[in-house]
């Protein structure tokens, strides 16, 4: 999708951002359940769960940079906290570390809404950048 300004924002064929969005989708009303369920510690570490895909783009405004662009020491950050496979991994790793769901719920919740970020991100065409900062 090209904006105003002339940036692409994703390559990914609408199929793909489709799927990103209900894995997205099912993926928030799960956090949900699981901040209502648990509470305590767990509303934070989903709080900052979410934002943290978030950071290297807050971070890199200060950069200089093009529309669509990050700035290029943003990128590597962005592109490791934008990977789906690691809240994935933190997930798991946590479901089989504690001796009960309310050991886990706070790590397991924070993995969790990580990757939902990433999967909203992805169908709203926001993905993985490269060295120079362009959408891919």
């Amino acid at each position: 999708m090209t904006e105003e300004s002339g940036a692409v924002r994703s390559s990914a064929s609408p199929g793909v951002r489709f799927a990103w969005g209900t894995l997205g989708a099912l993926l928030l009303a799960w956090d949900i359940f699981e901040v209502l369920k648990h509470q305590g510690w767990v509303i934070p570490s989903a709080l900052v769960g979410a934002a943290l895909p978030l950071l290297p783009r807050l971070l890199g405004r200060a950069g200089e940079h093009g529309p669509g662009q990050l700035p290029a020491a943003a990128v590597p950050l962005h592109n490791l906290l934008n990977r789906a496979p690691i809240p994935f991994a933190v997930m798991v790793v946590f479901s089989f570390l504690g001796d009960k769901p309310e050991d886990i719920a706070a790590p397991f919740t924070f993995g969790m809404a990580w990757l939902t970020t990433i999967a909203l991100g992805r169908a709203a065409g926001f993905g993985l950048r490269t060295r120079e900062g362009w959408q891919r």
